[in-house]
C-alpha cells in the first residue's frame, strides 16, 4: 500500500486500518477530517480540494517516512480526498499502527499536522450564499510541535 494517496471517492476507512494492522502492533490511532458545514461565521455548502499531485504524494510519504523514523511506529498512512465533498464526508484520514499507544498517537498527530503545513493542496469553501473562496487556515497549516516518545528518548 502506498504511504500517502489521493483519492477522488469515498474514503474507506475500514479498509485503511486493516492495511495498518500488524500483530507486533498494540496500538493503533487514526484521525479523520471531516466537512463541517460552517468556517469563520460562514455558513458552509461544500468544499472542493486540488492538489499538485506529483509534488503533493513526494512531500506526503516523506511526512510519513519522518513519522516512523521519529517515533517508531511500525506502520502509517494518509489518505486525502480531492474535488467536490459535502458535509459530514471524510476529507482527509490519517492512521498509524505501534507496539505502544502513545507512539501511535504522536505519529498520526505529526503526520496531520505536517500535511496541513506542507503539502500543496487547496481547499475552496462553498458557502449558502452563493459566493466562494479559498481558504488558508493559518491556525490548521502550523507545524508540529516536538514530541518525545512517553519513553523519553526519540526513534531514529
Amino acid at each position: 500500500m502506498q504511504a500517502f494517496r489521493f483519492t477522488r471517492t469515498a474514503i474507506d476507512g475500514a479498509r485503511l486500518r486493516a492495511a495498518l494492522a500488524e500483530p507486533a502492533c498494540g496500538g493503533f490511532a487514526c484521525f479523520e477530517g471531516w466537512v463541517r458545514d460552517h468556517n469563520e461565521g460562514a455558513k458552509v455548502r461544500r468544499l472542493e480540494y486540488e492538489a499538485f499531485e506529483a509534488l503533493a504524494v513526494r512531500e506526503g510519504e516523506r511526512i510519513i517516512a519522518e513519522a516512523v523514523a521519529r517515533f517508531g511506529v511500525t506502520r502509517a498512512a494518509c489518505e486525502h480526498r480531492l474535488g467536490d465533498l459535502g458535509i459530514g464526508e471524510v476529507a482527509v484520514w490519517v492512521g498509524a499502527s505501534a507496539p505502544h499507544r502513545h507512539e501511535a498517537f504522536l505519529a498520526a498527530r505529526y503526520i496531520i499536522d505536517e500535511v496541513k503545513h506542507r503539502v500543496p493542496i487547496w481547499k475552496k469553501e462553498h458557502y449558502a450564499n452563493g459566493d466562494s473562496g479559498w481558504v488558508n487556515c493559518e491556525r490548521c497549516a502550523a507545524p508540529a510541535a516536538e514530541a518525545t516518545p512517553a519513553h523519553g528518548h526519540p526513534h531514529r
